[in-house]
């Protein structure tokens, strides 16, 4: 039988159980976000940014190494990315890691520098990278729907272990309030995306 000393220790112990369930729910969620902002990156929008290239890697010396630790990344104007290697020897290897990356960037260079104009994109492109978008958001909404329900089933089973129905009700409450509040941040971050590519 448990003594009051041991009771209070066990109750202890779920309350630290539950914020860990918690604390880990919260951590998917945020990687859900993080990861969905680097995949929106990764639509080009109308405007030239060094972050279009930053899943290109190149061969450096036998390895192959990101872009921009062997050049300088630039963007002169909203049209166009400059790109400047820290070696002349580099251009036609990053010229080749660029059309290999089938961006549909078609790399110019003079000698010194890669430029890659960013053509205006059309209604048709544009509609097609706004659905895009919206399919990055749905997976990440995905994410936080199989985090809430992998931490309710956490929950559930320490209510079975012995953690009270009320606590159970009031944690659940929390991993819906978490839900709530990422599925809104990731509302937030497709809708700007959107308006990002239609601004012509």
């Amino acid at each position: 039988m448990l003594t009051v000393h041991g009771w209070k220790f066990r109750v202890y112990l779920m309350h630290e159980e539950v914020e860990f369930v918690l604390g880990h729910c919260e951590e998917r969620m945020e990687a859900a976000i993080e990861h969905l902002e680097k995949e929106l990156l990764h639509i080009r929008a109308g405007k030239a940014s060094p972050a279009m290239l930053d899943g290109i890697q190149v061969e450096y010396y036998g390895s192959m190494t990101p872009l921009s630790q062997v050049s300088n990344v630039s963007t002169p104007d909203a049209r166009s990315v400059a790109i400047q290697p820290w070696e002349k020897g580099l251009i036609p290897v990053i010229e080749k890691a660029i059309m290999s990356a089938n961006l549909g960037f078609n790399p110019d260079n003079n000698g010194e520098i890669i430029r890659i104009n960013i053509p205006v994109l059309t209604e048709e492109r544009r509609k097609i990278l706004v659905k895009q978008v919206h399919e990055e958001g749905e997976t990440a909404k995905i994410s936080t729907r199989t985090s809430r329900k992998e931490a309710n089933d956490s929950l559930k089973k320490l209510q079975k272990e012995g953690l009270s129905e009320d606590l159970e009700k009031d944690a659940e409450a929390e991993v819906q309030k978490l839900t709530t509040a990422f599925g809104k941040k990731i509302e937030d971050l497709v809708e700007a995306k959107e308006k990002d590519i239609m601004t012509i």
